[in-house]
């Protein structure tokens, strides 16, 4: 089974547990890297994102654990980037590009807070029309390569409730083409994109993002994958990557990327 993780949220932003904690338990699980994803900067929600003055305090921390565990697992110092966060200072080793809201009419409508929120957006700004607002979604999430990832995170977000509360028809062929259409335009980035289970962790979903439509697309395509967990707590660190990885092999990947 793989055990490198690299997208790993801590009390810097909207995770449980300190990065120190999450390298002790990484190590105690026989993980070979751990990568930090603090969530950048965004001004118009600052409830789940680092504060601008922490960032040199999270670089500076991660750097100390790279060195202070060096003999025991690699480290990475990395970046979750929603594509409307500023642009975050500091150096880093990756960059998980994102998608976290659609923005309408000057407003910012999150997506993964909760199914009511969700449902409230899409009444409120696409009419109702949930097709509508995944094809605006997967715009937007086609645009990624504006900053510059590393990996794609959770390319279908927007089905993160529809286990339990189905919103999208994920059937309809105007969603598929929309779905598909991101991936076409993300595939020449040359960047894996994540097979993530980190809301399977957090009891929203039994199964990993992309949907396996999409995972099956991406793998036909030629497109990379890399597992990851999106873990905020210290229970997620390669929560489900054994069924994850059979699930991408069965699709036909025979290769999965590391950093």
């Amino acid at each position: 089974m793989i055990k490198a993780d690299f997208h790993v949220h801590t009390t810097y932003c909207d995770g449980k547990h300190t990065p120190e904690e999450m390298v002790k338990t990484a190590i105690s699980l026989g993980m070979t890297s751990l990568g930090f994803s603090v969530h950048s900067y965004t001004e118009f929600d600052q409830s789940y994102c680092i504060k601008k003055e922490r960032m040199a305090d999270y670089i500076e921390e991660i750097n100390s654990l790279k060195a202070k565990y060096s003999d025991k697992i690699r480290i990475l110092c990395g970046i979750e980037r929603d594509l409307y966060a500023e642009e975050p200072e500091g150096n880093f080793d990756y960059t998980i590009g994102s998608l976290h809201y659609v923005k309408k009419n000057g407003v910012y409508y999150t997506i993964d807070e909760s199914a009511d929120r969700l449902r409230q957006a899409i009444n409120e700004a696409w009419q109702g029309s949930a097709t509508a607002f995944a094809k605006d979604y997967y715009a937007e999430v086609s645009r990624m390569g504006e900053v510059s990832p590393d990996i794609i995170g959770h390319l279908d977000l927007i089905t993160k409730f529809d286990e339990v509360e189905p919103i999208f028809d994920t059937e309809d062929p105007a969603y598929i083409a929309a779905a598909k259409g991101a991936v076409d335009a993300l595939l020449p980035l040359g960047v894996p994109f994540e097979i993530n289970t980190g809301a399977i962790s957090r009891g929203y979903r039994k199964t990993p993002y992309p949907a396996p439509f999409l995972l099956s697309y991406i793998i036909e395509k030629g497109g990379k994958v890399i597992l990851s967990g999106d873990v905020h707590a210290v229970s997620g660190l390669l929560c489900h990557f054994e069924e994850a990885e059979a699930l991408a092999r069965s699709l036909g990947a025979d290769r999965f990327e590391t950093l």
